[in-house]
């Protein structure tokens, strides 16, 4: 008897031990904080609220606050750098915003391999939306220098959206002009020169485009669909010949999750967007998934065209940031003086 005793409190200390005699772990409620560009706020409402399901009910991890913030991709870096945000992830339209952050301490380096496809769990690229029917016959790239063309697009040195807009352009001329600088360089001031609304983010150009500045929007593909299905009888898509895979890059900001304890969160938040719900709700939301099969199923959405990369083109973010974007670089040379040649 005294055997059967000492055996059936050992067995109970090892069951209250591995499973708290089964009881559930009380894993409390956790916050966290995406900050991300200004085009992903719908799907990130839908996401969260899948997230939600999954962390508290598939998990069993306990509750949990999603909360988001979105803004120019750019100042929503600057926002976290300053301390203005505290975000345990960001989702942002370029990565050269994210490295910001880590340049400032507030990232570990290698963030770029610790999640799929250069933590880019989803794209998108750049198209033209038009009026209906078309009425000024735009089809590519070399019909936006027309002097009867008049464009709308966010501004570059704002907005993370019109980089990739403007990266697009610059490599469809160099294509043209086979490398010609002095070509590529005209190229680009003819279009900007025909901006009529050169406006601070993405979803401010399209309200002046729906507001009816310009006969084209130049936009991400996710905001010209989106736009598209919601208004049918007043826009078309035109997809250009050749444009640029538009990556949308994550990180776990590691000096907030360290100091609130949300590693675990965050990393299976940024996680989940590699899963078949994540990517169906990117699809759905007109980002192009990673997933090859879900894309195959979304294929009457998203057009087949010609698309390279920033690093195929442009040796990477830095590096077009230093050539293109800083202060003075070759996109102040164009917007700054739009009626001079080179």
């Amino acid at each position: 008897m005294i055997r059967l005793k000492v055996f059936s409190l050992i067995i109970c200390a090892a069951v209250i031990f591995l499973t708290g005699c089964g009881e559930e772990k009380n894993f409390g409620t956790q916050e966290l904080l995406n900050v991300s560009c200004e085009p992903t706020r719908e799907f990130y409402a839908a996401y969260n609220e899948r997230f939600k399901i999954h962390w508290e009910n598939e998990l069993r991890k306990g509750t949990v606050i999603l909360n988001q913030s979105h803004g120019a991709s750019g100042s929503q870096a600057r926002a976290v750098i300053d301390g203005l945000l505290e975000a345990d992830v960001v989702t942002l339209s370029i990565s050269y915003d994210v490295t910001t952050i880590r340049n400032a301490g507030l990232i570990r380096g290698g963030w770029r391999i610790e999640f799929p496809d250069n933590s880019s769990p989803y794209t998108s690229t750049i198209v033209f939306l038009v009026r209906k029917d078309n009425p000024k016959n735009i089809r590519d790239w070399d019909d936006l220098i027309r002097e009867d063309i008049k464009i709308v697009t966010p501004n570059p040195k704002t907005s993370g959206g019109a980089r990739w807009n403007y990266l697009a352009a610059w490599e469809f001329a160099d294509r043209k002009f086979y490398g010609d600088k002095k070509r590529i360089k005209d190229f680009m001031r003819r279009i900007f020169a025909n901006v009529v609304s050169l406006d601070a983010e993405v979803r401010s150009a399209k309200e002046s485009f729906q507001s009816g500045k310009g006969d084209v929007l130049i936009a991400w593909e996710s905001e010209a669909l989106e736009f598209w299905h919601e208004f049918p009888e007043s826009y078309e898509i035109v997809t250009p010949s050749l444009s640029i895979v538009a990556e949308m890059t994550v990180a776990i900001v590691d000096s907030v999750v360290e100091k609130k304890g949300t590693r675990e969160l965050a990393k299976e938040y940024l996680n989940y967007l590699y899963s078949t719900e994540g990517q169906e709700l990117a699809a759905q939301n007109y980002y192009r998934p990673r997933d090859k099969d879900i894309l195959k199923k979304y294929s009457s959405v998203f057009k087949k065209l010609e698309l390279f990369t920033i690093d195929e083109a442009f040796g990477g973010w830095v590096k077009a940031h230093r050539e293109h974007f800083a202060d003075g670089a070759i996109f102040d040379q164009i917007y700054k003086n739009p009626i001079e040649k080179f």
